[in-house]
């Protein structure tokens, strides 16, 4: 049985109603899935949720088939997971993920008038260390109802998630990856992903295509997982 690891993006948690939409799908292919806690609301950095979804890693006991999932910020988290634990994972996911080598960070690849608009945001409306949650638009929802859904659900980023850079040893780059990007895109995420030697893979859909489009996610996720990491130590 594959096992899905899926792992949020910024403002959208801690828990897990992102995936909502998605893990029914899943489930009816026979796979499992699980949604890490990445904590409570609070001055948490990536290093942090790293550590929530390295947990969840520690878990599982030879899994069939694991697949670690990361949307948006939870890239940089995914892969700093997977290359703690790398012979725990078959093969890395990202959805619209940001993605860098050792040391990249949220704001070292993002460009200025995002990192501008973030600080200024975290200075003036969050208490200097959190940023407020952008209106659905920002994550190219426009269907009035999906909005109000999300809208009620999205909380301030921590600053130190953005600004924390990761840390890789390089063992992630051994798993297979995939980068789905969404078009039309908002930022270079196919990019992002090739440039960590990922295949990539293009879908319709706003950056939170989980929400709106589901099913060709899901369809998606499970072709990846039949990639394995052939060098996985078990």
């Amino acid at each position: 049985m594959t096992t899905f690891v899926l792992v949020h993006g910024a403002w959208h948690g801690p828990w897990a109603w992102a995936w909502d939409r998605i893990v029914p799908l899943l489930h009816a292919a026979g796979a499992r899935t699980l949604t890490p806690d990445l904590g409570a609301p609070g001055d948490h950095g990536l290093h942090d949720h790293a550590e929530a979804v390295i947990a969840t890693l520690d878990t599982l006991q030879a899994e069939d088939g694991l697949v670690l999932v990361g949307h948006s910020y939870a890239g940089l988290v995914v892969r700093e997971a997977a290359d703690a634990r790398p012979g725990a994972v078959d093969h890395v996911v990202l959805v619209d993920g940001w993605a860098g080598p050792d040391g990249a960070s949220m704001f070292s690849l993002a460009p200025d008038t995002f990192v501008d608009a973030a600080r200024t945001a975290a200075e003036t409306l969050g208490d200097g260390w959190r940023i407020p949650a952008p209106p659905p638009a920002a994550f190219g929802i426009v269907d009035t109802d999906i909005a109000a859904w999300l809208a009620a659900r999205l909380l301030p980023q921590p600053l130190r998630t953005f600004t924390e850079p990761t840390r890789l040893s390089g063992a992630v780059d051994r798993i297979p990856g995939t980068a789905v990007y969404c078009t039309p895109q908002t930022y270079p995420f196919d990019r992002f992903g090739e440039a960590v030697g990922y295949r990539t893979h293009e879908l319709g859909g706003p950056h939170d295509v989980m929400l709106t489009d589901p099913e060709p996610l899901s369809r998606i996720l499970l072709d990846a997982s039949s990639i394995r990491n052939r060098k996985r130590e078990v």
